[in-house]
């Protein structure tokens, strides 16, 4: 049986004791997290405890119970509230229903009567928290979110993000069939530059795909998806040679949509796989039918196979690395990973890539194209490449006349050079908002409303976030912390300018000098007259 927790507000401390001692508790399946004895001190203790329930009196001292009950929902929309006055008025009450108190009890309470109201609450939370947990809707959600998961699904697939031996698993996972005996991918180009006017062209792609899908997912067994704005089809193959046929299917479609849907589409088709992890050779080769549109024209199915195949002697079994970005798994470690991963990736790159026994354009190209992506990554993380390499330096220019050694080496020495900047980066971000936060407390500590709202929006930040980075930098709450520096500067007032109570309660931001005196004391001790007489003497 789930616990849940209660907190009690009231500024009577034998009517706390009364209620704690009058309920059994753990029956009820609630333990009491604590008490406070006014709104104000309830509002910090649910800052730091998060209760599920909160019962409080009305009338107190520094903030009433209307008043907490209203700042109690505004925070923590799920918490429940349950008002217990000596006052029997309408208007107590009404507003109890406004702030959608669970319950309104009049005192004295009643044993009985205030366990049947623990006992629907304690339903009421076993209901929200089996909604959250039921089985069912998370099926049901997973169902309706199951057609975006197997798309992005496909999406690694193509740029070689799946690993093989978490394969079976995410098709299992996702629902996906891919049983054949080969695999090919097509790409459908739409030339937007001979659409019609007048008419949306994703109206015009969604039209394609929905005439491809009605005839050619049952003899193809094909699976759709959309990546780079064209629509990515998977087929499945019983033989090598049956991309001869899905050739001329793709070419009568082509023929097809032009007369139905009105759109020029060019499908490229890659050559044939015998593996799923190949699916990225494939789609290479897609991509490479789909660029002879210049020359073959548009508007019609192109077989790499057929119209480059001495590009296609490599066997499909060869590892398949990301399409475009050889250097992925390198950029993944600058992210992710450890110093040490990032040299594993790094020697894996040249070891797998670098030409063997290149001539010295072959060379050339690779650390041409080596030298791109690195740039390319820099740019994309926003980081001045006068951070990586000198002012006027040509790192194309350096790195042709290294050897592999040299390379290894350099490429080490350049992917940690970003790794630890993007990681700073990080850092003194975290760091300078609670930096930031922490000045303003300093500058406006004297401001009564000064909040964890009111900073969140000086900031521009979720108060979520705020509060769980402001804690982990600091080790306290914002509302501590605030404390702690208001109680430093009044204890300062307090002996050094010999300054009235209720002027050192304004001073340091509390608009009430009891509510001051109270805080004062629960963090001292003694109250502030005592505090400086003991300083004193």
């Amino acid at each position: 049986m789930k616990n849940y927790s209660v907190m009690l507000v009231d500024d009577e401390e034998d009517v706390i004791n009364v209620i704690i001692h009058k309920i059994d508790w753990e029956a009820l399946g609630f333990s009491v997290q604590g008490y406070a004895h006014n709104g104000l001190e309830a509002l910090e203790m649910a800052e730091e405890e998060q209760p599920d329930v909160v019962m409080t009196d009305i009338k107190m001292p520094y903030m009433d119970g209307l008043e907490l009950a209203k700042r109690l929902k505004q925070q923590y929309p799920t918490i429940k509230i349950i008002i217990f006055s000596g006052f029997d008025e309408f208007e107590y009450a009404k507003e109890a229903i406004r702030l959608e108190a669970e319950e309104y009890i009049l005192k004295p309470i009643d044993a009985t009567e205030l366990s049947e109201v623990f006992k629907r609450i304690k339903s009421a939370l076993d209901k929200e928290f089996d909604e959250k947990q039921n089985i069912n809707m998370l099926k049901t959600y997973y169902q309706e979110s199951l057609p975006i998961l197997q798309e992005n699904f496909y999406t690694s697939l193509i740029e070689g993000r799946v690993s093989e031996s978490y394969l079976k698993r995410d098709m299992m996972d996702y629902q996906v069939s891919l049983e054949g005996s080969f695999f090919d991918v097509v790409i459908l180009h739409n030339s937007i530059s001979l659409a019609p006017e007048g008419i949306n062209p994703v109206l015009i792609t969604m039209s394609v795909r929905k005439l491809w899908e009605e005839q050619m997912e049952e003899r193809w067994k094909a699976k759709y998806f959309s990546y780079l704005g064209n629509i990515i089809i998977i087929v499945q193959m019983e033989t090598e040679s049956d991309v001869t046929q899905l050739t001329d299917a793709c070419q009568v479609l082509c023929r097809l949509s032009k007369r139905v849907s009105n759109a020029t589409i060019t499908a490229g088709i890659g050559k044939p796989v015998s593996s799923i992890m190949s699916l990225p050779k494939a789609y290479e080769g897609a991509r490479e039918a789909i660029s002879y549109r210049v020359i073959y024209g548009r508007g019609q199915a192109i077989n790499i196979s057929e119209i480059a195949p001495e590009r296609n002697k490599t066997p499909d079994n060869l590892k398949a690395e990301p399409v475009d970005q050889k250097l992925y798994a390198v950029f993944k470690a600058i992210k992710m990973d450890s110093g040490d991963s990032l040299d594993m990736e790094v020697e894996r790159y040249i070891s797998e890539e670098m030409p063997v026994n290149p001539s010295i354009q072959d060379y050339r190209f690779f650390v041409m194209d080596m030298v791109s992506e690195l740039y390319r990554f820099i740019k994309s993380n926003h980081i001045d490449t006068t951070e990586i390499f000198e002012k006027d330096e040509d790192p194309y220019d350096k790195v042709q006349h290294m050897d592999k050694q040299e390379l290894t080496k350099w490429l080490k020495s350049v992917t940690h050079e970003i790794r630890e900047i993007l990681r700073t980066s990080r850092q003194d971000t975290t760091k300078g908002f609670v930096s930031k936060a922490i000045d303003y407390v300093r500058e406006n500590y004297s401001n009564k409303d000064l909040t964890v709202e009111s900073m969140c929006s000086y900031l521009g930040i979720s108060s979520a976030y705020f509060s769980t980075v402001f804690k982990k930098e600091t080790g306290k709450t914002f509302i501590n912390y605030l404390t702690d520096m208001r109680m430093e500067m009044a204890v300062r007032m307090l002996l050094d300018e010999n300054e009235k109570t209720y002027v050192i309660a304004e001073a340091v931001g509390y608009s009430d000098p009891n509510y001051f005196s109270y805080a004062f004391k629960k963090k001292f001790g003694v109250s502030p007259s005592r505090y400086k007489s003991q300083q004193n003497g």
